[in-house]
């Protein structure tokens, strides 16, 4: 083997550009019902070092004195324990923290010496004496495997070298039985946190080194199984299944419920259930050899290219997707059963149906949940080469022969690992690595091995290695024309089926735009769906910050926050932007006409029908529910639509007397217990209006009038006779009432770097919006209202927003009028927000009530989640907790909002006569747009509310693209309203 050197010739294969060496073939991941395993998982003794060189390797001999070296957890990263005595992880999006001078790698490579003693179990001396006599194809009484590794390692059992090897994402295994003792075994493993594979895996995450995977040593029997491939094909037209299982050493397949019990290698076709992401049902069998016998879960399924579409068992799919990186906010990438399968549960519960494990593959117990609970999943190969495109891809190793055989054998191990797993429809060569040469030979190599399922990978935009035309966040515009077939391009990329392989980013408050995404996406058969980018925010979780991000452990390269762009937050709390998905893809389409009566139900599952689905109903008077019932739902087969007819309702609609707004909810929910989720489970839902809201008047009875105290006193308020502002309303202190048109910026106003001319939130700045200046110009007490004009601008500017608040009173009312006329040329630059903002004193002990959309955030384009209905909250818990903190929390669709200081305390009402967004917190948007993390916002006594007729909508530009231009606020004149009222002790009206 050839290679460099990093100053000591014992370390040269750091710098190799070949995969490593001494590891056995790759093959199936699989569990033995006969064959031992003994977990290496634990406490290991640990030294690091600040080189590849730095220490020579007596460790790895026997007797080594290491009493003297700390302790650290395997599976784990070594950067994420001990407080930090380890060094510090470091995140960049694509942009290599070292370098760029390939295969080279810095001096600087913090290493870490790994050592495991352990002893055999009892019965193991004489498994291994019985085991399989070493032979040509490198079997043995036992193998050592690493499931995963960052990024390259070299291993010594009892003093004995085994090898070493690159793909952190990979498994290796080493043939040891020969080697093992019955007692006072040391392993002994070196893992430099640099290599030549560094260049290979450059995927927007943090760089974190260590062995984060789980360490296994398998027992391996005489005639035992090595190898075996499960082909398990369905024919929709027939009904039925054809199974073949090759096995490297001959043996019998069982399958139980088929009645089948037949060689390896014979082929048989019997009637199956079809394993579906939305019914997946396997079979449970057996391989069986002369030495172990290996449970089987077959599921039946075909993946075909078939009319220009993606085809499962016959039948176009969806995909309703997450991009998911492996994270948990304190132990990295190394995840526990438990967290693996609480990611499944929760995308059930989201109505997501698909994974695309970007930018590698997951832990092999992911798949099996994804086989078990049903989920599409593209398996990504452990490839990115982003950072070459600082050099416009020079030295790119993808279209270079040297790196070839590094790329292949990762992905032969990808696709010898996970080929046995129904969940697998798509192969993904990598993500951003360019084009070249290397990704024609795996995709080659992958075609020749497995020509089950479709090959994918967006960089490819010709399609030349392809099945897919895939993207990442082309604009609704551009997804539209594709979907029209007007996209031009090469004549084998008009015929293939496209997805978004990345779309919607969920960094911090968002994303927008998903229900206009979904429409075009059901609108084309060519789209064929997408995967939103990402599963979860990859915050770690730290005392100072809370969560830190990029930047927080003083790198001197970061990308700051843009590793928090999830749909989960970095404990797992859905974000909302995971409930706006979850409400933008439900798989039941319901519409209808509440006059009417009539729902009409569409099953939008691609195989499922409505068999495990019961539809509730609610009728609700001003968002309380009168009365409830449960309704039959058809029998629908995919794609089927039937109307379903309300009963009477239960109070006469909206009647005079009432003056109420009627609507009915209805929802779709799970019958019955699921592995999923538990009956009741809501699916979907829809709301029917059937009257309008009806609105009161005020009618200006009262006249300001002189306190005699300096202020002027109209209905239940007094005013600051100099300002025009109310200082209280009702015995209720209220503070610094005026014009607001700022919000702090989202991830998404800011933008990203790439997009200088059109990001908002740097635009908002240039202007001076976060500094706007209020001018009194007039207060004019008359004879039914006060009139206070004012002129509100930034500095360094002739813009300006023209302000006339008018106030009225019919005596215990008061109602504020409020018209804006802009001055100057505002460029069409959209506001952030138009509304008024004052402040309460109210403290930790503030609550608030109100009838409108809840119970979360929603803003113009993120709003379908937000079901009408009254709820109540503490001023706390209104906020949403972003990683990096934004604007946030706003309550869309409001009627009306009632702020509660405390128990016995006076109660402000709030209510308009349009819809409004409310918001309330404890600090205020300077102070929010000031924060780094949320342990900088200090909660005041202050409660500060922000009433708005208008939002500017979020998009999600923090990689995609911005709002659409109806979500836009623009500058122009406005009208709006807002009515006051602090109701006596015991009056709840």
């Amino acid at each position: 083997m050839s290679f460099r050197t990093t100053g000591s010739v014992g370390v040269g294969y750091v710098e190799d550009v070949s995969p490593g060496s001494g590891a056995l073939p790759p093959r199936a991941w699989y569990a033995s019902s006969d064959a031992a395993s003994l977990s290496l998982n634990g406490s290991w003794r640990f030294r690091l070092s600040p080189t590849a060189d730095a220490e020579d390797d007596a460790f790895a001999g026997p007797g080594y004195d290491c009493a003297d070296w700390a302790e650290v957890t395997v599976p784990g990263h070594w950067v994420l324990q001990q407080d930090g005595r380890f060094g510090t992880p470091v995140y960049t999006n694509h942009r290599y923290p070292f370098p760029v001078d390939p295969p080279r790698v810095p001096t600087e490579n913090p290493t870490g010496d790994h050592l495991r003693f352990f002893d055999l179990p009892d019965d193991w001396p004489t498994l291994l004496a019985k085991g399989a006599d070493a032979d040509a194809g490198g079997s043995d009484s036992a193998v050592l495997r690493f499931d995963g590794v960052e990024s390259c390692a070299r291993v010594w059992l009892n003093g004995t070298e085994l090898g070493d090897f690159k793909g952190s994402r990979l498994p290796h295994e080493f043939a040891v039985g020969h080697l093992l003792r019955p007692a006072g075994n040391v392993l002994a493993v070196r893992v430099h946190q640099w290599s030549a594979g560094s260049y290979l895996e450059d995927q927007d995450q943090w760089w974190l080194p260590g062995i984060f995977r789980d360490v296994t040593l398998l027992h391996r029997p005489a005639g035992g199984v090595r190898d075996f491939f499960v082909h398990a094909s369905y024919d929709h037209r027939a009904g039925t299944g054809t199974l073949r299982v090759d096995s490297e050493v001959e043996g019998r397949v069982l399958v139980p419920a088929l009645d089948i019990d037949v060689e390896t290698g014979q082929v048989i076709t019997v009637p199956v259930r079809p394993w579906t992401a939305e019914t997946p049902y396997l079979y449970d069998a057996v391989l069986a050899t002369p030495g172990e016998r290996v449970p089987l879960r077959i599921g039946f399924r075909t993946v075909v290219l078939e009319d220009g579409l993606i085809k499962v068992n016959g039948r176009p799919v969806l995909f309703k997707g997450v991009n998911r990186h492996e994270w948990h906010s304190e132990h990295g990438r190394a995840l526990d059963a438990g967290t693996m399968r609480e990611d499944v549960l929760l995308m059930k519960r989201h109505n997501v149906n698909a994974v695309r494990t970007s930018h590698y593959p997951p832990h092999p117990a992911f798949l099996d949940l994804c086989d078990e609970y049903g989920l599409w999943v593209i398996d990504e190969c452990d490839l990115e080469t982003h950072g070459f495109t600082e050099q416009d891809w020079r030295d790119n190793p993808v279209d270079d022969d040297r790196w070839t055989p590094a790329l292949l054998d990762r992905a032969a191990r990808m696709v010898e690992r996970d080929k046995n797993h129904p969940s697998v429809v798509i192969w993904s060569l990598g993500n951003e690595a360019g084009t070249g040469r290397g990704l024609t030979a795996m995709a080659g190599w992958i075609r020749g091995r497995d020509g089950s399922r479709l090959i994918h990978y967006e960089g490819d935009w010709n399609c030349r290695d392809t099945d897919v035309y895939s993207r990442m966040y082309a604009d609704h515009a551009e997804v539209d024309r594709i979907g029209r077939g007007l996209d031009g391009g090469p004549a084998k990329r008009r015929e293939l089926p496209f997805i978004q392989c990345e779309y919607a980013h969920a960094m911090g408050n968002g994303p927008g735009g998903l229900a206009d995404y979904q429409r075009i996406f059901e609108a084309h058969d060519r789209i064929q769906g997408g995967f939103v980018w990402e599963w979860i925010d990859h915050g770690i979780r730290d005392e100072r910050y809370g969560f830190a991000y990029g930047g927080d452990f003083g790198e001197e390269l970061h990308d700051g926050n843009f590793v928090c762009d999830g749909l989960l937050f970095p404990d797992r709390t859905p974000s909302p932007g995971l409930l706006e998905y979850k409400k933008v893809v439900e798989p039941v389409r319901m519409e209808g006409d509440g006059v009417d009566g009539v729902v009409r139900i569409t099953n939008g599952y691609d195989f499922a029908d409505l068999s495990g689905l019961a539809l509730r109903w609610s009728y609700d008077v001003d968002g309380e529910a009168v009365g409830t019932g449960t309704l039959t739902v058809p029998a629908l087969a995919p794609g089927e639509s039937a109307d379903v007819k309300l009963p009477e309702p239960p109070v006469e609609a909206g009647s005079a007397a009432r003056g109420t707004e009627d609507r009915w909810t209805v929802r779709a929910v799970l019958a019955g217990d699921t592995a999923w989720a538990p009956r009741g489970h809501v699916v979907a839902w829809i709301q029917l209006p059937i009257s309008p809201r009806q609105l009161f008047g005020v009618t200006a009875r009262s006249r300001p009038v002189a306190d005699g105290r300096g202020g002027i006193a109209l209905g239940p308020a007094v005013f600051d006779a100099r300002t025009g502002e109310p200082v209280s309303i009702g015995g209720i202190d209220v503070t610094g009432l005026r014009l607001d048109v700022w919000r702090a910026p989202t991830d998404n106003d800011e933008g990203a770097p790439w997009q200088p001319d059109t990001r908002l939130g740097p635009l908002w700045r240039r202007l001076g919006l976060h500094r706007m200046r209020h001018r009194v110009d007039a207060v004019e007490p008359g004879e039914d209202a006060l009139t206070v004009r004012t002129r509100v601008a930034p500095a360094a500017t002739d813009l300006a927003l023209r302000t006339v608040h008018r106030w009225t009173s019919d005596g215990p009312r008061l109602k504020l009028s409020v018209s804006v006329t802009p001055e100057g040329d505002w460029q069409r630059v959209p506001l952030p927000r138009l509304g008024i903002r004052f402040g309460l004193a109210a403290g930790d002990r503030a609550r608030v009530r109100w009838y409108g959309g809840g119970p979360g955030e929603a803003y113009p384009d993120t709003g379908s989640a937000a079901m009408l209905g009254r709820w109540e909250s503490t001023v706390d818990d209104l906020q949403t907790p972003y990683v990096r903190p934004q604007e946030n929390g706003a309550r869309a669709d409001v009627r009306r909002a009632e702020i509660s200081r405390g128990p016995g305390l006076p109660v402000l009402h709030v209510e308009s006569g349009r819809p409004f967004w409310f918001t309330a917190r404890r600090w205020t948007t300077e102070q929010l747009d000031a924060a780094g993390h949320l342990t900088d916002l200090t909660p005041g006594d202050t409660v500060w509310v922000n009433l708005d007729h208008a939002q500017q909508g979020i998009g999600s530009q923090s990689c995609g693209p911005g709002p659409l231009p109806q979500y836009h606020l623009p500058v122009r004149q406005t009208e709006f309203s807002f009515v006051f009222w602090v109701p006596e002790q015991g009056d709840g009206s």
